[in-house]
């Protein structure tokens, strides 16, 4: 017979976990009940724990949900149908956790029934998916003052899995790998320095045997060489390539920066995980803006600040960048461009009626991988050869004014300029869409059922001083009031909106507008249904194919994170976090009638009857 031995989790210094055994007290801690027996047992799937190897990462299990968005294309999309539109109303809340206080923006990993979910504050938690009982937890010992320079230690969005590990970026710019089995640390890679106003928003993904990070740098951040990329060692943490995303002097590129030097050329982030094309090799990263804007001194008025607002193709085995699309040149006006680049198959035929913006090259009905979805916050729709970055074709879906249009022969996007108006004119300028979007952080999905795109949008604009207009971008972003686009009713005109939109047409096949923001990610599935979630608490499934809502619960606060489905013994589980911080409470400055709710950041799961 075997003896158990029943131990705790106790945190030690450094961040590490410690054992210690059934009856053992830690200086300073309460004593154990008497009636307590110990931890739940831990899971099966823990003790006979499977390494995740590429080909499971490359060709997930529908049971499983194992990598950012559910696969290397992010399409968000799961093969489960046993909920599905013929009973999705009967989808009953099977279990909750409560989660580290920040931003409900979490997409969690599921592996062989066990749930590994991030939460503010550099935490990590193994859960059992069918319950939400914890098998094991990590809390990482962050420096005092990270929070007040990065300012994103409330904000984790997601974590990866490849062989036995966790991978995590932390707070203080680390890359820490976890044992899956315990949530010891088998090793971390500094990848900078947080003083510098360096950190992660967002997770790494696993291309090419590499693990893979992105950052997120301040506008003011003092990295040289703005923000990064890196691809690491999963067995050592060594670093193996680092490509920046400001074209520094000498580079390809550098020159459309001018004379600024490169220690002032700052920001740029890339601050969404990439999407990876394992036949061509590629990742697609998108990138933010640059505080200069077009204050660049002396910029190539051709290039504009390159890589900012930029589509990234880069090569996951050696980190050198094959192509690069600029959407939105020299923008000034924090029109972040990072959001996800869906990869897609598709005959590509865009609607003259519906798409503006077309390349003559275009054949109608010719098949083609494309990357695809809304890239940045001005909202448009981008079809671009995954291959070569070649533009195919692109529209518009909430209204804005930061593109004027696109030379569709060499696909090059125009500028809107916000001009300054002349002295003594001081009524504010209109700029849409509002600094949140448009399109934000918040992930669209893929159905390769209906080869339709899914968005997550809200209709907003900004009313800027004449003042701020007039003064150097150095002062802050040109943002100001929230307004509603021109035209609208403010008492009733809808902000949230569900947008479905042919990957091969462009063609708008539905839409969903309501008066309260929409600020949640989307999943697809093979049930013929989208979830969504919304500002004031609506939990949602839409049937794919018409937008008619078939489902809906009241949940503690805005819905904000990246739903998920899993299978665990037969019984399919859907799971969003909820409850937290949002960024999308303040477009309820729209809506004064509504109110939002910050109630405590909770991870919700739901199932249907079991019989």
């Amino acid at each position: 017979m075997t003896r158990r031995i029943v131990a705790l989790f106790v945190m030690c210094a450094g961040a590490a976990l410690c054992w210690l055994p059934a009856g053992a007290q830690q200086a300073g801690t309460t004593p154990l009940p008497s009636a307590y027996t110990g931890p739940p047992p831990v899971s099966q799937a823990i003790k006979d724990f499977v390494p995740v190897t590429e080909a499971m990462i490359r060709r997930p299990s529908p049971d499983n949900w194992i990598t950012w968005r559910a696969g290397d294309a992010r399409w968000g999309y799961s093969e489960l149908n046993q909920v599905s539109d013929a009973n999705v109303g009967q989808l009953r809340m099977v279990w909750s956790r409560a989660m580290m206080e920040g931003f409900s923006e979490v997409e969690p990993i599921v592996y062989d029934g066990v749930m590994f979910l991030a939460h503010g504050h550099d935490v990590v938690q193994a859960l059992d998916a069918t319950t939400g009982d914890l098998i094991w937890e990590y809390r990482r010992e962050l420096p005092p003052n990270v929070g007040a320079i990065t300012g994103t230690v409330f904000r984790h969005r997601n974590i990866a899995i490849y062989q036995d590990k966790i991978f995590m970026a932390t707070q203080d710019a680390f890359l820490v790998a976890l044992d899956a089995r315990t949530g010891k640390v088998l090793w971390q890679q500094r990848r900078g320095d947080y003083n510098e106003k360096l950190s992660s928003t967002s997770g790494p993904v696993i291309a090419d045997g590499k693990v893979v990070t992105g950052s997120w740098c301040a506008s003011n951040s003092k990295v040289v060489g703005g923000c990064f990329i890196t691809a690491n060692s999963p067995q050592s943490g060594e670093e193996i390539w680092r490509v920046n995303t400001v074209a520094a002097p000498g580079q390809p590129g550098g020159d459309t920066w001018g004379q600024v030097p490169i220690e002032n050329r700052k920001s740029v982030s890339p601050w969404i995980p990439g999407s990876y094309d394992p036949e061509l090799n590629l990742m697609f990263w998108g990138t933010g803006v640059s505080q200069l804007g077009r204050d660049a001194a002396n910029a190539d008025p051709k290039a504009h600040l390159l890589y900012t607002t930029s589509t990234l193709a880069i090569d996951a085995t050696t980190g050198k960048l094959r192509w690069y699309y600029q959407h939105a040149p020299r923008d000034y006006r924090d029109m972040d461009h990072p959001f996800e680049r869906l990869i897609v198959t598709t005959a590509i035929s865009p609607s003259a009626a519906d798409v503006p913006w077309i390349s003559p090259k275009v054949k109608a009905g010719e098949r083609r991988k494309v990357v695809t979805g809304i890239f940045g916050k001005p909202g448009l729709v981008w079809s671009l050869d995954a291959k070569t970055g070649e533009f195919l074709w692109a529209r518009e879906t909430t209204y804005q004014t930061v593109t004027k249009s696109i030379d569709v022969n060499t696909g090059r996007p125009i500028p809107n300029e916000l001009l300054p108006p002349p002295v003594g004119q001081d009524d504010p300028i209109p700029s849409c869409p509002y600094t949140y979007g448009g399109k934000n952080q918040p992930s669209g999905a893929y159905s390769p059922v209906t080869d339709a795109m899914y968005m997550p949008l809200n209709n907003t604009c900004t009313a800027i001083s004449a003042a701020r207009v007039r003064a150097t971008v150095t002062e802050g972003w040109y943002s100001g009031t929230l307004i509603f686009p021109p035209g609208m009713d403010p008492a009733r005109a809808p902000v949230g909106r569900l947008e479905a939109i042919s990957a091969s047409t462009g063609k708008t096949l539905w839409k969903y507008e309501q008066r309260a923001p929409i600020y949640g990610s989307l999943l697809a599935t093979n049930g013929n249904l989208i979830f969504s979630g919304d500002v004031v608490r609506r939990f949602r499934a839409f049937n794919a194919k018409t937008g008619k809502v078939l489902w809906e619960t009241i949940l503690n606060g805005s819905v904000g994170g990246r739903p998920i489905t899993y299978r665990v013994r037969g019984r399919q589980y859907v799971a969003v976090a909820a409850g937290g911080e949002s960024q999308g409470n303040a477009l309820l400055a729209l809506t004064p009638e509504l109110t939002g709710a910050r109630g405590g950041n909770t991870i919700f799961v739901f199932a249907l009857p079991e019989s």
